[in-house]
């Protein structure tokens, strides 16, 4: 494949693109299942309830770790088969209070490939969730040098797509949305007409998954297996 022309804009995800996120949220639901330890109901069930829980509680409270902790405790309150006490819920918590405390580990390629790309193109941070905490993974990254601009948003949509075109001036078929998640990264990105990369992660959150759509006639679509293959792309 040829090296695209320098000076495009480059819209990239950060949780499980740029840093292992995801991981740490499936090592706390593994030990909530385990505390719950539900005798009627097997723990891929306690796990499709707590997706649901999570999914209901997003629209209200969208995305983060605080918004994560919630779903537990009502998972917990909606599924235990004993009495909920205090100390019962203060432990839930502390799964996910366990989340926060991990260093930032960088996925492979990643520092040195957004090296060689912030001196050829114009990098944006797009990710949702909340931004304080975004703010903060970023900065314990050491990632931020490379970024002209940081997008924290509520919901990555079409729409929310076109409106930082807008801000940022940037034009739809010069611009490129980088991410693991077709259906947050990729899918709406093409809808909004833009040109996108998936980059598949193993562990890509379970209320992320979906199809990849294909790229309308004009756009493009490409598909990697890491990070570091970016560089030998743009």
């Amino acid at each position: 494949m040829l090296r695209l022309p320098a000076g495009l804009a480059l819209l990239i995800d950060a949780d499980d693109t740029l840093w292992e996120n995801n991981i740490y949220f499936e090592r706390a639901i593994a030990a909530f299942i385990g505390y719950l330890d539900h005798r009627e109901i097997s723990p891929v069930e306690v796990r499709e309830t707590l997706n649901a829980v999570e999914r209901e509680n997003i629209l209200t409270h969208g995305y983060g770790l605080s918004s994560f902790t919630r779903s537990l405790v009502d998972c917990f309150r909606q599924l235990s088969p004993e009495p909920v006490t205090d100390d019962k819920i203060e432990r839930v918590m502390s799964f996910s209070r366990s989340i926060a405390g991990h260093e930032i580990e960088l996925l492979p390629g990643v520092e040195e490939t957004l090296a060689a790309l912030a001196g050829r193109h114009r990098l944006i941070l797009m990710t949702k969730g909340e931004h304080a905490e975004q703010a903060d993974k970023l900065a314990r990254s050491g990632l931020a040098q490379y970024f002209s601009a940081v997008e924290v948003v509520a919901e990555k949509d079409p729409a929310t797509y076109r409106e930082v075109l807008r801000r940022h001036q940037l034009e739809a078929r010069r611009s490129w949305m980088i991410g693991n998640s077709p259906k947050s990264d990729i899918n709406p990105a093409l809808a909004a007409g833009l040109n996108a990369v998936f980059l598949f992660h193993k562990d890509t959150w379970v209320l992320e998954h979906g199809d990849l759509d294909p790229a309308p006639e004009g756009q493009q679509l490409i598909e990697l297996d890491g990070f570091a293959g970016l560089g030998e792309i743009f």
